[in-house]
This record gives structure tokens, C-alpha cells and sequence, in this order.
């Protein structure tokens, strides 16, 4: 059989297929795994989110190990989107793979101005909007109601020409509703879903085990709830959905590919296996020469239900 062609299409860019590296899970913009695995092979890095000053984030501790999961309260430390464009573009420049770049703000006015200074920028190929990270004071401000979802995309829509991808929160009434707003506002894609605000309590001291108290909960405890938030929007909305939440090996990829995904960001699985996403493509390429589909979009919202 000829090799199954992988290759999906976000707006205006092609990947090479539909496995990317999710935003904060991969280092700063994955120079980090560079001696570890293939970053050329990868269908997209997306970088941590960066912000148009230095942050320094939460006090410690900030990662916790949960039952199934991960809670982390990271709370977007990042050098600022200049140190950004000088010191990590660069190495990024060399990889033959997709660069997005995650985008966060305090106000609508922080991600236009950051959408058009990174439209100026060869090298980024699309932008990842985050209006939903639960681990900063007013994170969730953009992601919990359609009005302020649209206002966010409808500015960066305006300020550049480059794709654009917004993360959607799971801590809203209804993410599909959101999910429309969005597209209507200009976004090219949705991903979907961030993590769940979540706590862990050390019962001896009687204190919260996060210095933040609160964080958001990723891994496998996630991934029933997420695949259920993709189905139910891709079904309403006309762009691309990109699965997020519990991606641990090619199956996990798979069922949010079904389930309507366009493509899939692979976070916490890294964390306990550097070469998952690796791993993850050959698993799917081997699942579709298995069962002779010559197309991954043939697999894209296929659920038979």
C-alpha cells in the first residue's frame, strides 16, 4: 500500500500531520528535545504562551501529581514576546516543521499588539490565541462567554493575516457556543480542550499543595470529558477542531480524530515519555495502512453514532 498521506490543513497552513506539541508542555519552544527526538517530523510545535512583558508566574511549588493526571500552576512565566523573537525564533527557524505561537494578554488590546508584532515575523506560521488558562488572575476572562471570546479573536483577526487558532476553555456552561463565536470573529481553528481547574490538599500541613492553590488538571482523568467537548463541537462548527486532553499513545489520538479532531496536541503525555508524539504518528500511519484508508481525512469525524 502507498503511505498513507497524514498531511491536515489549518486555514491557510499545511501540516504535515495531525500530531502537535501542546502550549507549556514542551519546553519554552521545544529546543529542549532536540537531542531526544525528530522535531522535523512533528506536524507543529506550539510554544508556550508568551506575553507582551516578562512574567515571572506562580509562587512554588507549581506541578503536582494527581491520580490519572497532572495539576500545574505555571501562571505563564515566559521572557516577554522580544526576548521571544531574539533568543528562541532562531533555532526554531532551522526546524522543517510548523511554528505556532501561543498568544496571552491581560486586556483585548495585549494580543492585538502582540498578533501584529508576530504578523511581521517570517518564521511564525500561525498563532494559538489563549483565552482559557486557568492558572493566572483573569485567565478565563476571554473564554466564558461568547461576547468577550469574540472580541479577543475579531482584534487579532484584525492585526494579522497569519492563521489563527483559538484555545478554548472546558470551565464554560456550553465551549461549543463559544467555539461559534469564535469562528464567526475570523478564527481559522479551535482547539479544544485547556485544562480543568483543579486542587490538591496535603493533609498533614492542612495546606493547599500548589502555591497558587488552584491549577489546571490535564492527563488521561481528562480525556473522556475532552473527546466529548470535541464531538459535540465539531459538529456545530465549520472549521477545524484540534483535540487536547489526555493524549497518551495512538488510540487516544485516534478516538479525537473519530470523534471529529482535525488534528491533536499531545501535553502531559511528554511528561512520562519524551518520544510520545513520536511515538503517535507511526501508531496512526500503522493503524491506517492496517485498514487500507489512504487519507487521514477520511478517518476526520467518521464516529458512527
Amino acid at each position: 500500500m502507498v503511505k498513507p498521506d497524514l498531511k491536515v490543513r489549518i486555514g491557510a497552513l499545511e501540516l504535515k500531520n495531525p500530531v502537535t506539541m501542546a502550549s507549556g508542555t514542551f519546553g519554552s519552544s521545544g529546543e529542549e528535545y532536540k537531542g531526544l527526538i525528530d522535531l522535523s517530523s512533528l506536524g507543529a510545535i506550539v510554544t508556550k504562551s508568551i506575553t507582551l512583558k516578562a512574567r515571572e508566574g506562580n509562587p512554588p511549588p507549581r506541578l503536582v501529581e494527581t491520580p490519572s493526571g497532572m495539576l500545574n500552576s505555571i501562571g505563564i512565566q515566559n521572557d516577554g514576546v522580544d526576548s521571544f523573537i531574539k533568543d528562541k525564533l532562531p533555532s526554531l527557524g532551522k526546524l522543517r516543521t510548523a511554528v505556532i505561537v501561543s498568544i496571552a494578554g491581560h486586556c483585548i488590546e495585549d494580543y492585538a499588539a502582540l498578533a501584529a508584532k508576530l504578523d511581521k515575523v517570517k518564521r511564525v506560521d500561525a498563532l494559538e490565541i489563549n483565552i482559557s488558562c486557568p492558572n493566572v488572575k483573569g485567565g478565563l476572562e476571554f473564554s466564558r462567554e461568547p461576547g468577550s471570546a469574540s472580541e479577543v479573536v475579531a482584534a487579532v483577526r484584525r492585526s494579522t493575516g497569519k492563521p489563527i487558532i483559538t484555545k478554548l476553555s472546558p470551565n464554560v456552561k456550553d465551549i461549543s457556543e463559544i467555539a461559534l463565536a469564535a469562528q464567526e470573529a475570523g478564527t481559522d481553528a479551535v482547539s479544544l480542550v485547556n485544562t480543568f481547574t483543579g486542587m490538591a490538599i496535603d493533609i498533614d500541613s492542612r495546606m493547599p499543595v500548589l502555591g497558587n492553590v488552584v491549577g489546571g488538571l490535564s492527563g488521561p482523568a481528562i480525556k473522556p470529558i475532552a473527546l466529548r467537548m470535541v464531538w459535540e463541537t465539531s459538529r456545530k462548527v465549520r472549521i477545524p477542531v484540534i483535540g487536547i486532553g489526555g493524549i497518551m499513545d495512538h488510540k487516544d489520538a485516534l478516538e479525537f480524530i473519530i470523534a471529529g479532531a482535525s488534528a491533536v496536541q499531545v501535553g502531559t503525555a511528554t511528561f512520562v515519555n519524551p518520544a510520545a508524539a513520536m511515538e503517535i504518528i507511526g501508531g496512526i500511519e500503522k493503524y491506517m495502512r492496517g485498514k487500507k484508508i489512504k487519507n487521514i481525512k477520511e478517518m476526520t469525524g467518521c464516529l458512527k453514532a
